[in-house]
């Protein structure tokens, strides 16, 4: 089954319905092991590459930038990135001539602000933004983790003002954290905006290797960022692991390809970002997309 190809939101940024989320490169899988799955991913028709100036303090950034130009692939990928922390005019410029030179381009696709900003007044934010668009250094603007209120500070402040609006927003989306469905995708839905989610797996969490009070593994992602802990070592997390587990052994189908599975299915979702070690958990991702899911499975996971 081929990727679905659509655009995001309103641009003409058409993107396939799995991305690749470049957290690990440079951080976790050195630059081999990085380029043989971004090899894998665009092979198998993946164009969309989501990164971040602060992934491994910019590595992921450099292995990219020294992969597209040994490849000659820049014009074959959506390349996003990301600007973290305060979003003054100041710092989101020197943070995107920072990225331009890692990645060895002259221009980013989609820039993303990370995270939201209590501090520095959306306004001068969003002109900034605008001010990049303008000047052809980003073709378009979007969020990260951010919520349907903030989106709509952001909209109709680039209505006032005749800015570039932002054009899609990247929740984390997965059988554990669905947040994204209190409010956040009708929002994206009434104005357009498209949705790129990421951690489907919630970090490895839903892959079912973890037990309540073992050991954490080292060198995953919970031993290399431990407050991913705080959101699925609990409770709830472990109940929906092990509802899964069931429902998995029901269908005879590895839980990591039934939890994919179940948000590649999820309406108003334009792309899920995969992470991936090895090129194999790139073709995890299509195993899911292509493993047909009754609706009666599909519903008892939409119930957990």
């Amino acid at each position: 089954m081929p990727l679905r190809y659509q655009p995001l939101g309103r641009t003409d940024l058409c993107v396939g319905s799995i991305g690749l989320g470049c957290v690990t490169f440079g951080r976790e899988i050195d630059a081999s092991a990085s380029f043989a799955v971004l090899d894998r991913a665009v092979d198998r028709g993946i164009n969309l590459l989501d990164t971040a100036a602060v992934y491994g303090e910019g590595a992921s950034e450099e292995v990219i930038g020294r992969w597209l130009r040994h490849r000659g692939a820049r014009t074959r990928v959506v390349l996003g990135t990301k600007v973290s922390g305060r979003l003054t005019r100041d710092r989101i410029n020197r943070s995107v001539e920072a990225s331009l030179r890692r990645l060895g381009t002259d221009r980013i696709d989609l820039l993303q602000a990370h995270d939201w900003d209590h501090q520095t007044p959306l306004e001068e934010t969003l002109a900034a933004l605008d001010d990049l668009v303008r000047r052809g250094v980003v073709r378009f603007c979007g969020s990260s983790n951010w919520g349907p209120g903030q989106l709509g500070q952001a909209l109709s402040l680039a209505a006032q003002n005749d800015w570039h609006r932002l054009e899609s927003v990247q929740p984390i989306y997965n059988l554990v954290d669905r947040r994204a469905e209190h409010g956040l995708l009708d929002f994206c839905a009434e104005h357009g905006l498209g949705v790129i989610t990421y951690s489907p797996l919630g970090a490895g969490f839903l892959t079912g290797k973890y037990r309540r009070g073992g050991p954490v593994p080292q060198g995953t992602r919970f031993d290399i960022k431990p407050a991913h802990q705080n959101i699925y070592f609990t409770d709830r997390g472990f109940r929906v692991m092990e509802v899964l587990r069931g429902l998995a052994r029901e269908a005879g189908l590895p839980m990591a390809r039934l939890a994919l599975a179940w948000v590649l299915n999820r309406p108003g979702v334009t792309s899920v970002l995969i992470g991936a070690r090895h090129p194999r958990h790139v073709d995890q991702a299509f195993e899911a997309m292509e493993t047909a899911i009754s609706g009666e499975l599909l519903g008892r996971l939409d119930r957990l």
